[in-house]
């Protein structure tokens, strides 16, 4: 089927290249003015939540583009209930939480804790899958991969659990407040050794990773010293974690209570010392001198700039782009909504350049077609089987390089970080096929387990449309909402010869679709209909193009 066609489009094993012509763009914050039709509405949610879905579009086009980003920029009035006790079985019941009850306050069970990783994971791709509208979701997975922990080197899935916590409750806050609760977060202090840091023994783990990858970051070169790495494992040496409590503790027999002198990168600061008590007040001096510096604001405001708009950041995209949002950024005391709403408003955003140009990350590309495609998942009252297919979209993410909650290092995935391949990196010949495979799938079969069959619903995704028995209709809506560039009429003309089975006239398929409405329950006109919507589906997941967001 992919070699149907072969002009005037990407075949699905041939990916479009960076569009150099992007170099030197001369587009800015200067809000945008332009139109607010289905292209830039699908464009804002494909890099905002996780998929464009039909009913999110539709709310959208009913608001101006300023009242939409103000509306995904709005935090939730309260946080989600937590992981759920899924896994009791015959060979072991939590004597603490019962079943489909949270754990993530309970008593450490070294018994289930492996267990509670998984229900963890779980999870965090059920509030992915159900997310509201707004941004949160896609800022807890980009803050994620910012502060990154592993589940599998913190230990305790309680932990963890907390972490993801402070990540999504700081996710559009203060910046500088985030990094004091995250530098005090009883995971990270696992993570990077924080709890073994003492005067005695510093350990400079967390110290070299605040100032690299949390704050000021070496882009283009480092500017920190080594002795500034040393010194601000002074200042943090002391706090521990109560593990039975799961909270972080101060312990002032084991600060270094010295005077601790940085670089003249940080205008030759002097942290002094404090006894007792006061020696936590010294992290509060140390992030002071940090964000004092103008190398935060711009090394976050890059780090926004490609997870939301593009890898590459030239010297125009610099000028006109990075330094404004740094501005912005250091002038609201380094609040996070501010640089966004500015970002998401502006006419760089909705440049057409800007669309379709980064590959999908396997979050954006699982959740996001499952949401798109109407994926039907267990309901709540079968809380089992609900977790379990939670975590198979979990493991095949996994398997394509994105394990939420194990990024493989500190620094997060390469493909946020790592010239000059960044998103690239997504794709390779063992991740292509197992996108591809598992939609194929979901698209035709399902996958079922114990009489529940998980499996895309491209019946209601097609009724949802404006007029579902004109094929005309349902293909340009159906690539509208589905892809975020621009198709020809060669992908249109094949489309609508699968879906008028080669005949010629549109009477094919409206007659077959009336024939369906008419007689839902009729499993010869449910075949026939269903049969070529998934063979289209089918076809427009495996192009190349669906990769691209």
């Amino acid at each position: 089927m992919a070699n149907a066609y072969s002009t005037g489009f990407q075949q699905s094993k041939n990916f479009p290249k960076p569009d150099n012509s992007r170099s030197m763009r001369s587009t800015g914050l200067t809000p945008y003015t332009g139109q607010w039709t289905n292209t830039e509405v699908v464009h804002l949610l494909k890099r905002t939540m996780f998929g464009a879905a039909k009913a999110d579009v539709d709310y959208f086009l009913t608001k101006t583009m300023s009242q939409a980003v103000d509306e995904l920029l709005t935090p939730s009035a309260s946080a989600p209930v937590g992981p759920l006790n899924n896994y009791n079985d015959a060979n072991y019941t939590d004597p603490n939480v019962a079943l489909g009850a949270e754990w993530g306050n309970a008593p450490y069970d070294t018994n289930v804790n492996t267990k509670r990783k998984k229900s963890f994971k779980s999870w965090w791709i059920g509030q992915m899958l159900n997310q509201g509208r707004s941004i949160e979701e896609k800022m807890t997975l980009f803050w994620h991969n910012h502060f990154a922990t592993q589940i599998s080197t913190i230990g305790d899935a309680r932990m963890a659990y907390k972490n993801n916590v402070l990540l999504r409750s700081n996710a559009l806050g203060n910046f500088k407040t985030f990094t004091k609760a995250v530098t005090k977060d009883p995971g990270m202090l696992r993570y990077l050794n924080g709890y073994l840091n003492t005067k005695n023994a510093p350990d400079e783990n967390y110290a070299r990773e605040l100032q690299e990858l949390f704050t000021v970051g070496k882009d283009p070169v480092q500017q920190y010293t080594q002795s500034d790495v040393q010194q601000a494992a002074k200042v943090l040496t002391g706090y521990r974690v109560d593990a039975a409590n799961n909270i972080c503790t101060f312990d002032s027999t084991k600060h270094d209570i010295t005077n601790k002198q940085f670089s003249s990168f940080y205008n030759n600061t002097v942290i002094t010392g404090q006894s007792g008590a006061a020696g936590e007040n010294e992290l509060d001096d140390l992030l002071t001198m940090l964000f004092a510096t103008n190398e935060v604001a711009e090394f976050i405001c890059k780090k926004i700039y490609r997870f939301f708009v593009y890898y590459n950041i030239d010297a125009a995209t610099d000028t006109n782009v990075i330094q404004p949002m740094a501005v912005i950024f250091r002038n609201s005391n380094y609040d996070i909504t501010p640089v966004l709403s500015a970002l998401f408003k502006s006419e760089h955003f909705y440049d057409a350049l800007n669309r379709g140009c980064i590959i999908k990350s396997p979050a954006d590309y699982f959740v996001g077609a499952c949401r798109e495609f109407n994926a039907v998942f267990p309901a709540s009252t079968d809380l089992v089987q609900q977790y379990y297919f939670w975590y198979v979209l979990e493991t095949v993410m996994a398997s394509c390089t994105q394990d939420i909650g194990d990024p493989p290092n500190v620094a997060g995935w390469q493909a946020y970080y790592q010239a000059p391949g960044y998103h690239e990196m997504w794709i390779n010949s063992d991740t292509l096929p197992k996108r591809t495979q598992y939609f194929d799938l979901l698209v035709n079969t399902g996958y079922t387990h114990q009489g529940f069959t998980l499996k895309f619903d491209v019946l209601a995704f097609t009724a949802s449309l404006s007029n579902p028995q004109d094929p005309n209709v349902v293909i340009n809506e159906s690539l509208a909402l589905i892809y975020s560039i621009d198709t020809d009429t060669n992908l249109f003309n094949y489309l609508k010869s699968i879906l008028l089975s080669g005949q010629a006239t549109d009477n094919y398929w409206t007659s077959a679709w009336i024939d369906y409405v008419n007689a839902p329950t009729n499993q010869t006109y449910v075949g026939i209909v269903k049969s070529r919507l998934s063979q289209m589906f089918q076809y427009l997941i495996d192009l190349a193009e669906y990769q691209l967001s």
